[in-house]
């Protein structure tokens, strides 16, 4: 069953990238056809199907961050932090690797750095957009993954549009990454990792802060449940 899991967050980190920063690519080739705009509905629907696809399965984290976060409220065994991001990190490498292959070196295939605006303050500035939108991407998770208050079959929908609204505001600045792993991929793959660790730390502080104060302003009476960005349990029926 865990083997599953770990094959499960490989797939969904694999399609988030080959969908997100293959938008990213193909933008580029033809002359911005899609648009700031459909890179961001690209990234943000393709979380939003993954979610629903995946997440009786293994939760759909498809996240360093998210996984770390989880685990530091205790709600994610400690034992599967380690297999679940070697399991994302190397499903995002082969999403790079294949875009490669198929459209070439374009790009830096899709990662993201520090853009606007420019000056003194642009590495603070990334770094703090990162934090912002991370943290409420996390924010929205807990919500949807551990409160018995909420309702699990809308998660997806929620989580999938906070993802778009930060790609949509923190894109042109930052990239809009809010993941580790969709940055890492790129990075390694293109050979371009400058700035890379902006984009391991912040959105790992963002999400374990979002975490954090979720567990704090969130806290119910009611059974916790082992989260999952679906809400759904592994027989498939809502929390």
């Amino acid at each position: 069953m865990e083997f599953k899991k770990y094959i499960t967050e490989f797939i969904g980190t694999f399609f988030l990238l080959f969908v997100g920063t293959g938008a990213i690519i193909v933008n580029h080739l033809s002359n911005n056809a899609l648009g700031h705009m459909g890179i961001a509905f690209a990234f943000g629907f393709v979380i939003l199907i993954l979610i629903y696809a995946c997440g009786h399965i293994s939760g759909a984290h498809f996240n360093p961050a998210v996984t770390i976060a989880f685990s530091v409220v205790g709600k994610f065994s400690k034992g599967q932090i380690v297999p679940y991001i070697i399991s994302q990190i190397l499903g995002a490498l082969c999403a790079s690797a294949v875009l490669r292959m198929l459209l070439g070196n374009v790009c830096d295939m899709g990662g993201t750095f520090p853009t606007l605006p420019v000056g003194s303050n642009l590495i603070t500035t990334s770094f703090i957009m990162e934090f912002v939108f991370t943290f409420l991407l996390m924010f929205v998770i807990m919500s949807v993954a551990t409160d018995s208050r909420a309702e699990g079959s809308f998660a997806g929908i929620a989580i999938g549009l906070t993802v778009l609204i930060g790609a949509t505001v923190a894109g042109p600045i930052s990239g809009g990454s809010f993941n580790p792993a969709r940055s890492i991929a790129p990075g390694i793959i293109s050979g371009n990792m400058e700035h890379l660790w902006l984009y391991i730390v912040s959105p790992t502080m963002g999400a374990i802060c979002g975490s954090l104060l979720y567990t704090v302003i969130g806290n119910s009476p009611s059974p916790s449940h082992e989260a999952t960005c679906a809400n759904i349990n592994l027989d498939g029926t809502y929390i």
